[in-house]
């Protein structure tokens, strides 16, 4: 096949034509790669190559645009490249480029979600739904949490507006329960209630 013309469709991104009537959307940096001009003839499998060459450098900069942003996990750029029509195989390979080449940086991802829930007045435990949920790995979550800073301020801000008479049980409970789904433990909400003079109530 012999490329017939090669036009540019939008900054960065080309299309190689051939002289059988195929088109391959590509990209500039593929086209440098592969040296290609108007004229130059490529055969069966050099074709074959280009089009894995162009879908795979195509995808990659959708996956770059994601990443661009937000930060992600390997698991949530796979499964939105999916979603924008990506084949489960071109996904991988991409996400597995993108994380070879520092691209994807899951450690620092764990812990910036962390951060973010502990800056907000969540606990331990919703950072952990967080990391599960957004398919951070196993192995970086106990280092993340260890860095999450032993702040009370805004635990017992959170319990100051509701609690207001720390003798009635039933408000006690209802301030206990809220804790708990904003993910503190026992242990924690205990120590947060003696500060205001209110009972744990065991249940």
């Amino acid at each position: 096949m012999i490329v017939s013309a090669i036009k540019q469709t939008s900054p960065g991104r080309l299309t190689v034509c051939f002289d059988e009537g195929e088109d391959v959307p590509s990209t500039l940096g593929v086209v440098t790669d592969w040296r290609l001009f108007a004229g130059r003839e490529l055969d069966g499998k050099e074709v074959e190559r280009l089009r894995l060459d162009s879908h795979r450098a195509l995808c990659r900069e959708r996956a770059l645009t994601l990443l661009g942003q937000r930060p992600m996990s390997r698991r949530e750029l796979e499964t939105k490249l999916r979603q924008k029509g990506v084949d489960d195989e071109t996904a991988a390979w991409c996400v597995t480029w993108l994380q070879d080449n520092r691209l994807i940086d899951e450690e620092s991802y764990a812990a910036a979600i962390v951060r973010h829930y502990g800056a907000k007045g969540y606990g331990e435990g919703r950072a952990r739904q967080e990391l599960q949920r957004r398919g951070i790995p196993r192995e970086l979550w106990e280092d993340a949490l260890a860095a999450r800073p032993e702040d009370t301020t805004k635990l017992d801000r959170f319990i100051s507006q509701r609690l207001r008479d720390p003798d009635d049980r039933d408000e006690v409970r209802r301030v206990t329960a809220a804790l708990y789904r904003r993910g503190f433990s026992r242990e924690e909400i205990r120590d947060a209630l003696e500060r205001f003079h209110a009972e744990y109530i065991e249940e």
